[in-house]
């Protein structure tokens, strides 16, 4: 297809777009080191290396250039030194210590899969990880490419996982290297992915999240080092988002819930008493948990012995917050217009050093001073792209229906003219407990730039909004929430420069769904793009990595209930599809494993039934995040395909 080349074309944002990763101040607060991406012209190959720069922002420096992926850069206790995780070796990857007084990076441990989740001990002599293990390959021996690939036979429900592919028993285990020898032991054996390993205060033990059910569910553990047996900690059905020891090593401080909600709190729990403790109740923020194989939590740090620093995401805004380990007061610290990653502080909790997307730009790194309360770009490694091509104009706006208050963001070209009458398109996110809000939004910015209006909603069901907003949507997709974008979208189309008779709608996984949904259900729109959708509930349940768990909380049990069945069935898109009449571009990853091909599979084969214009685009080996890590060209070719259906719709 041909590939347009305007200010702001999918290429010019992934090839001259640099992006910024894992800041981490040193003890003393001297130094940040950082990792630094970009893809290649040409090659379409992404590299990363890691940066050294002073606490100020000044002298740069680059620290790696063996390898193409270095990541993961945590300081040593004694700041002498840092790790990181590479792949400069001949196959796999390589967990490496760098002496920062002089001297090469030595490896101390390699890998056929890359580990994650570095964690020094607290006397620098070993480190905690976390690797793929194959409790029949534990040795990692590469299979003989001459021999077919073995029968695959499966016992347990949770044996895919989306951006993984097959596992059967294959799971992330706790692994602790000595630094000095490389001697590696593995601390932990419960065939169930483990992550992000916190040493205790005294260094001998570990506390480490449990994911099950592919990550829909998770408690915490403390592996205790000296083999004795582990203990759990939070709800078999519940979550742990976040966690950290406090500094007398006597409890951990946690964010999770005991049953399925979009919304945690902050628990206290007592090592000696074995006791769960609730802080908090309906907090107002979402503490920034990560997301499974994508990136890890935001962990809580200490201001002083009874009190931590917690980084949240409120209405779609990052905030600093401070919390009372006994009373759990809150105490709201610092706040942006703009989505932070990271919790990064010195040892004496001076300075936070983060990465932040905004509307305005992709990332940048900051800092926060905790004496001026000034928050300091040091890094904006984009400010020269974003000179010559003006972002977007964004604007929230506040629509409210049936007691509630729908926050979306509007996207409008940077040089509007308020005279012309431009084509609006619906921006519908995933979850559906994600949400938009002050960030980067890569799909918006594309269309605005090129003569689209953008409006990116948060529906009831969206995150960052309190439990009963996320909560909301449960047992009832494709009722209020569709209500909510209605609303939404009539409020923008009331503009002097948008055009009501030239709108469309895109969404992806849930905005997928909504999406698929919306078709079935008006014909107001001029043209659809459903990437990825949720399109067969009842296919779904059972062919989807999380369909069985995911779904039970979402519409209200099980498939085998027949209440249940027949409300899946009558808010499936698919029963619907027949009532279709807008053009449809359907995009999608042949190995997805969350909402899997077949989905988009059925939507096309009812569209087309149902006499409607369609193409379905197919990117194979394309997980569910495709659109985060995929090959650098399907992702071009999906939003050049994108803004190329929407053109031929809207803008003719």
């Amino acid at each position: 297809m041909t590939v347009s080349h305007t200010a702001y074309s999918p290429e010019r944002f992934f090839f001259d777009l640099k992006s910024i990763g894992t800041p981490q101040i040193s003890g003393d607060g001297t130094r940040i080191v950082y990792t630094l991406g970009q893809t290649e012209r040409g090659t379409g190959k992404a590299s990363s290396q890691l940066w050294l720069m002073n606490a100020d922002g000044s002298n740069p420096r680059q620290l790696t250039r063996v390898g193409t992926s270095t990541s993961e850069p945590v300081w040593a206790p004694d700041d002498a030194s840092i790790a990181f995780v590479s792949n400069r070796g001949e196959d796999g990857f390589s967990i490496c210590v760098l002496p920062l007084a002089g001297g090469d990076a030595r490896t101390i441990a390699t890998h056929r899969q890359k580990p994650s989740g570095l964690a020094w001990s607290p006397d620098g002599t070993q480190l905690a990880y976390t690797v793929p293990v194959d409790p029949e390959n534990p040795d990692e021996t590469p299979r003989d490419p001459d021999m077919p690939a073995a029968v695959r036979v499966v016992r347990r429900i949770d044996y895919k996982q989306d951006n993984r592919g097959y596992l059967n028993d294959v799971r992330h285990q706790v692994m602790v290297v000595d630094v000095a020898t490389g001697e590696r032991r593995q601390v932990s054996s419960e065939l169930k992915d483990h992550s992000a390993p916190a040493w205790s205060p005294d260094g001998t033990k570990i506390a480490a999240k449990i994911s099950n059910r592919n990550g829909m569910h998770s408690t915490l553990a403390i592996l205790p080092l000296d083999g004795a047996n582990s203990t759990p900690i939070g709800w078999e059905d519940g979550s742990a988002g976040t966690w950290a020891w406090t500094p007398d090593g006597a409890s951990i401080l946690f964010s999770g819930y005991p049953t399925p909600s979009p919304q945690a709190e902050y628990y206290r729990y007592d090592l000696a008493s074995g006791e769960t403790t609730q802080l908090t109740d309906d907090l107002d923020f979402a503490p920034e948990s990560g997301r499974p194989t994508i990136a890890g939590p935001s962990q809580p740090v200490w201001i002083d012995a009874s009190t931590a620093l917690v980084h949240g995401i409120r209405h779609g805004a990052s905030g600093l917050w401070s919390i009372d380990l006994q009373s759990g007061e809150l105490t709201r610290l610092a706040g942006w217009d703009a989505t932070h990653a990271g919790l990064s502080v010195d040892a004496g909790c001076a300075v936070v050093v983060q990465t932040s997307s905004s509307t305005e730009r992709s990332s940048t790194l900051v800092a926060y001073d905790f004496v001026s309360g000034e928050t300091t770009t040091l890094l904006d490694p984009n400010a020269d792209f974003f000179a010559e091509t003006p972002p977007a104009n964004v604007e929230k706006i506040t629509v409210t229906r049936d007691g509630w208050d729908i926050d979306a963001w509007v996207y409008t070209p940077a040089n509007l003219d308020e005279g012309t009458q431009y084509p609006l398109v619906l921006d519908v996110h995933g979850g559906p407990h994600g949400n938009h809000g002050y960030t980067w939004n890569l799909g918006a910015q594309l269309l605005a730039s090129n003569g689209y209006v953008v409006v990116a909603p948060n529906p009831r069901g969206s995150g960052t909004y309190g439990r009963a907003f996320g909560e909301a949507v449960c047992g009832d997709w494709g009722g209020e929430d569709w209500q909510d974008l209605l609303a939404v979208l009539d409020d923008v189309e009331s503009r002097p420069y948008v055009d009501g008779n030239r709108t469309a709608i895109y969404g992806y996984s849930y905005g997928g769904y909504m999406t698929s949904w919306a078709i079935g259900q008006t014909d107001r729109f001029k043209a659809a793009v459903c990437g990825a959708p949720v399109f067969n509930l009842l296919s779904f349940y059972g062919t989807s990595d999380i369909g069985h768990t995911f779904g039970e909380t979402q519409w209200g049990g099980s498939l085998l209930d027949p209440k249940v069945a027949a409300f899946m069935a009558e808010r499936s898109p698919s029963e619907h599809v027949h009532k279709a009449v807008t053009p449809t571009l359907i995009v999608h990853g042949e190995a997805d494993d969350r909402c899997p091909i077949g989905q988009g599979e059925e939507l096309f084969v009812g569209l087309l039934k149902a006499g409607v214009e369609t193409e379905f685009a197919r990117y194979p080996g394309g997980s569910h995040m495709m659109l985060r890590g995929g090959p650098v060209e399907h992702r071009i070719d999906y939003y050049t395909r994108v803004r190329g259906w929407l053109d031929r719709y809207l803008q003719s």
